[in-house]
Formats: structure tokens, sequence, C-alpha cells
């Protein structure tokens, strides 16, 4: 399959070959390309042949990892793959109508999987695709949710899903790293089905890097869909306890714990946070996993390095009320230091979606008009999590934008990133 070059970026090494835009690439010193990781794995090379549609051209670079320059219509050169599946927990299926068309999407990409970190059923997958990923050596993010091949069928209503899991036996044999996630719903995958995924993948270590337990979600528009019950304090315990055996016995072993639950289920169990330590390398921060520890020892730490005064300051902080707890936590920690500071925290409780869904990230602008308007003196700012609003774009997820909250409240409403010095600065102002 050959490929349509878009643009050139003058001065590169494709420029300087005489590449134009307009002209389609076949391959790469006799290397077929069809998508973005045969692009970049092929280019690492310091003198690449292209082939291109009507001739040939010689392109050096000065360093192996140079970008030669070349432009695409896409990211990855193609279409992302949507997914095949019919999963009894997909969060997709549970959205309102009348979303912006881009949240409908489905993706199930092995190659977003290592360019983006996204996780992959692998029922997308064939066998060429599993012997190119060990060729490229690309390390996968993959959604297991069970090693039981008849119940996987049965959890993402795909036919396929059992038989596939051979793949991750065969990924981990040719020393490709795995990040596995496994959602964890409630008289499906929970007991002692559990016990034999988490069983079989440790099993697969150190190939086999990290395992996050996440809980199912469930919004209000889950009509049609298989009933399932959400975890409460007694089966989010269990769970947690057989997490923690298999994490104790890694540690014990491997010097890792690689088993590890998702904050929602330390919470909704009762239990305590681990310190930072517990979670090593954060190697599953993104799902969800050592969040609230990251930010509540760090910022410890950080507000210990700061001279307190006593000017005044009076704010606002918006959250989900999964995380409302943490953030009253940390702001009557700053108080204490900072004695002039007046720190509202505001628990923003989710109607777009339903009261089930408790955490920041899915909070929309709607909600957040709604309650805050009727809160009473916000003070001199909003502070809300980054999360709440599109990677590159400040709009909420129900096209709300940022600039229409600010107009509505009246007061300037500061997006907040993760780091807990981020916290601290935007506060203190």
């Amino acid at each position: 399959m050959a490929v349509l070059i878009t643009s050139v970026e003058p001065g590169s090494p494709a420029a300087k070959a005489g590449v134009k835009a307009g002209e389609t690439l076949a391959a790469i010193n006799g290397h077929e390309i069809n998508d973005a990781l045969d692009y970049g794995f092929y280019c690492y090379e310091r003198v690449l042949k292209l082939d291109l549609a009507t001739r040939t051209v010689k392109v050096r670079k000065r360093d192996d990892y140079d970008d030669i320059g070349l432009g695409f219509s896409t990211y990855l050169m193609d279409e992302k793959h949507s997914c095949r599946n019919k999963c009894v927990f997909c969060f997709i299926d549970q959205l309102p109508p009348g979303m912006r068309e881009t949240l409908y999407f489905k993706d199930d990409d092995s190659r977003l999987s290592f360019l983006q970190g996204s996780y992959i059923t692998l029922t997308n997958m064939t066998e060429a695709d599993i012997d190119r990923i060990i060729k490229m050596k690309l390390n996968v993010n993959v959604s297991v949710h069970t090693t039981d091949p008849e119940l996987r069928k049965k959890m993402l209503c795909n036919r396929f899903a059992g038989d596939v899991l051979r793949y991750i036996t065969k990924m981990a044999e040719n020393g490709i790293t795995m990040n596995c996630q496994i959602v964890l719903c409630r008289g499906y995958n929970d007991g002692e089905h559990l016990r034999r995924t988490l069983s079989d993948l440790t099993s697969l270590c150190p190939a086999v890097q990290s395992i996050a337990v996440v809980p199912f979600g469930a919004t209000k528009y889950r009509k049609g869909l298989p009933h399932i019950e959400l975890h409460d304090a007694k089966s989010a315990g269990e769970a947690v306890d057989i997490i923690e055996s298999f994490g104790s016995r890694m540690l014990e072993e491997c010097g890792e714990r690689v088993v590890y639950p998702a904050d929602e289920l330390f919470i909704t169990a009762g239990r305590e946070l681990p310190p930072s330590e517990y979670y090593g390398s954060f190697d599953q921060y993104e799902n969800g996993v050592g969040m609230w520890s990251y930010l509540r020892d760090g910022f410890a730490e950080e507000l210990a390095e700061r001279e307190p005064d006593e000017l005044p300051r009076s704010l606002t902080i918006a959250t989900g009320v999964l995380a409302a707890p943490l953030m009253s936590q940390l702001a009557e920690r700053l108080s204490g230091r900072f004695t002039g500071c007046n720190i509202r925290v505001t628990a923003i409780k989710n109607r777009f979606f339903g009261e089930t869904v408790t955490v920041a990230g899915l909070t929309t602008g709607n909600d957040l008009i709604d309650q805050l308007s009727s809160a009473g003196d916000l003070g001199e700012r909003v502070l809300i999590p980054k999360a709440m609003l599109k990677a590159d774009e400040d709009i909420f997820l129900d096209d709300v934008t940022l600039d229409q909250v600010e107009q509505t409240l009246g007061v300037p409403v500061i997006p907040v990133g993760e780091e807990p010095y981020e916290l601290i600065d935007a506060i203190l102002g």
C-alpha cells in the first residue's frame, strides 16, 4: 500500500533529496510502508532509499533518530481501527445521544497502544500483527479482563475474544513488555475468576510489567445493556484483598507489586490509600492507580518547602464527588500554613451522566455552571482539574467552553494540572 505525502518540511533530509508533497511513498529500504509504525521503524537507518510512485530517491540523515520531514494526512497514515466488541461494561455504549461524534468512536488499535498508551483487546489482530509487534519490539497495553476464554467471549461479546488470549503468551515468550488492565464487573470476573486471571498473568512476569484492576462504572444511560451491580464496600474490599495477596507475593518474588487496585476500589472499600512507595514506577497512573497517593504525598512535600504567609486569598476548588474528600484534606493542610487562605471545596454531582459517575474527569460544563451558580460566594477564582477539559482544547464533554463557564460564573476558572506544585501554585496565586 502506498501512502500519500501531504507535506515536506523545508530544509529537512527529504526536502534536500527532492521529495515533493503529492507524491506517494511505497517503501523504505525495500520494506513496504502501510502506516506510522512501519514508517517510524524503517526510518531509523542513516541512509534511506525511498520508493516513490514513479521514482526512487536516497535520503541521508545526520543521526539515526532524525526525522526525515514527511507529513501525511493522518497521524497513523491511515484510518484508526475501530473496536469490534460489544463489551458488557463499555462506557461509550452508556453515553447519551447528541454529543460530538468523536466521543462515540471506539478505537482498538495496536498502533495507538504503542504510540499513545491506549489499551487494546487483541480481537482486531492477526498472527501477522503479533509478529510485527515482536519484530519491532513494541511494548503494548492489553485489556484482558479475564483469562477464561469462554467468560472473555461473554464479556466482550466477541466469538474470537477467547482465542486471541494466546497472543498474550506469545508476546511474553518473545520479550514484549505488557501493561494489562482488568475492568472488574460484579458477578462476572470477580472472586475466583479474578484469582485465575491474576494467577495466569503474573505467571508471565516480567513480560507482564503491571496489572491494574479498575471497577466497572455505570452512567444513567444503560437502558438495554446487561445489568451489572456497582461495587459496594464489601465487594470492593473482597477484590482489594485478592489483589493485595497477589501483589504481596509478587513483591516478595520479583521486588515489584505488579498487581494494583485502582484508587476507587480502596475508597469504595473504605480502606486507607497506601503511600506513594507502594506504586513503584506508577506504571498504571493513567488508569487511576496511585493518583491520590501521588497528589497527597507530593502535596505534603511541596507544601513543606513553601514559606508561609498570612496574605488573604479566597477561592473555590470544584472537583468530582470521589476526589472532594482528598481536596478538602489538602485545602485544610494548606490553610494551616497560609492562614489567610479561605478555600471552599465543592463536590460537583454528575447529573449529566448520572450520580453514580463520581470521577472529576467526566464533569461537564453545565454541571459546573448549575451547581456553582447557587453555591454562594466563589471567591476570587475557581480551580478545576485540567482533566475536565478536552486534551487539546478548552471545552468540556458537553461542548460547553471554559470561557462560557467563566462568563456565567463571573470569576476566572483556572484548570490545574496533576502535579502537586501546580495545585499549590494555583491556590496561592
